[in-house]
């Protein structure tokens, strides 16, 4: 073979990788929605002590959640769900809290269990707001709500964090940044150019004086924990729990139950 003929071969081949490379960053910008927001299409079924509830987002959409009113005196807890999941997981998921009296809301989002819209980093914003307002409607003062976000939740509860005066915010399995966990799946693209969702955690708790409870699952392969470790070195205010040998469903074990009971109980109200 001679040498014109391997720089021939090598030429063909660097234009195909670079067709490829192309190739694929145009398929994450046109199609990162269905990638980044795989919502489950309809939702059905109830938890035992929520009652459905049906609260509208600033532009115009009616959303589905759950409620169980708190005993007087204790704070309403917030949840926002992951992905592929909807409300009856958060409901779920705060069942042992709602037992023990306090409040408990289990927010919907846009385009997830049935609800209507298409889901994207401003569309959740809003669905959150709206919660928020939904209870302010029942006499619930932010500074008498606790947020939790799980996995992609968590970028939802982060961003009420820095609009209100909330008592509270606990991040359970949550990436530091989206862009910094695409990033670690498709190293070989530019991810800050192309991603249009940010849900940029890391840059919101820097400087916040909101007290953060960090849980993560040493064994969480879908985020890792060294995200809620990047969290934890950069909120003022955080507590850091990692749960050995647990993986990405920690929100619904018995491990983080008892922490998130503890840590909800020593907090104290919001100063205005």
């Amino acid at each position: 073979m001679t040498f014109r003929t391997v720089k021939h071969l090598l030429s063909k081949l660097l234009l195909a990788l670079a067709v490829a490379w192309f190739a694929s960053g145009v398929i994450l910008y046109v199609t990162q929605e269905r990638y980044l927001f795989p919502a489950p299409s309809g939702s059905r079924g109830a938890v035992e002590g929520f009652e459905t509830v049906r609260y509208v987002t600033e532009d115009g959409l009616r959303l589905t959640g759950g409620y169980h009113p708190p005993v007087e005196g204790k704070p309403v807890l917030v949840f926002f769900h992951g992905n592929a999941a909807d409300w009856l997981s958060g409901a779920m998921a705060l069942r042992r809290l709602a037992a023990s009296g306090y409040g408990a809301f289990a927010a919907g989002y846009r385009g997830y269990g049935g609800n209507p819209g298409k889901p994207g980093e401003q569309g959740l914003y809003r669905d959150g707001r709206a919660a928020v307002s939904w209870l302010a409607g029942q006499d619930v003062d932010p500074q008498n709500i606790i947020l939790i976000g799980n996995s992609l939740g968590g970028g939802i509860a982060t961003q009420l964090s820095r609009e209100y005066d909330v008592r509270g915010l606990a991040l359970i399995s949550t990436f530091s940044s989206m862009e910094s966990i695409v990033s670690e799946r498709v190293w070989w693209l530019p991810t800050n150019l192309l991603l249009r969702h940010r849900f940029d955690n890391s840059e919101k708790l820097r400087g916040s004086d909101v007290p953060v409870l960090l849980l993560h699952g040493g064994a969480d392969r879908l985020i890792p924990a060294e995200h809620s470790r990047r969290l934890a070195r950069i909120a003022p205010h955080a507590e850091l729990q990692i749960v050995p040998g647990a993986g990405h469903d920690l929100a619904y074990l018995h491990a983080a139950q008892d922490t998130l009971e503890r840590w909800v109980a020593d907090l104290k109200p919001a100063v205005p």
